[in-house]
């Protein structure tokens, strides 16, 4: 088959396609063109990787949350709703790590670690 992208190669079984999704790596079979590299991934292949995805947590689940902070005393709290506390399995005595990313982001990690 023609690839539809550069018109010029043939597409090409594969079984080594990487797939990342938030940091998972997946491998799927699908279809390369040797000419301009486009991968084709097929549909029982990615079914697969979305049924995987949604049992680990991390496929469906909404990317971002608008919330309020509040202060409180020299700091700020921010409140985790109840949905997103049940869905992520939080008890609330678990222990973060915060990482300032550039000038207006904050990245925060449950430490399974440090739980208790």
């Amino acid at each position: 088959m023609e690839c539809p992208v550069c018109r010029k190669g043939v597409l090409q079984p594969v079984d080594d396609i990487l797939s990342e999704v938030e940091g998972f790596a997946f491998v799927e079979r699908g279809d390369r063109c040797p000419h301009c590299g486009e991968e084709f991934i097929g549909e029982a292949d990615s079914e697969r990787t979305i049924r995987v995805a949604r049992r680990l947590g991390i496929w469906g689940e909404p990317l971002k949350l608008q919330r309020k902070l509040s202060a409180s005393g020299r700091g700020v709290v921010l409140r985790i709703p109840e949905d997103l506390r049940r869905s992520m399995h939080i008890k609330g005595n678990e222990r973060v790590s915060l990482a300032k990313v550039g000038k207006r982001r904050i990245v925060l990690d449950l430490d399974a670690a440090a739980e208790g």
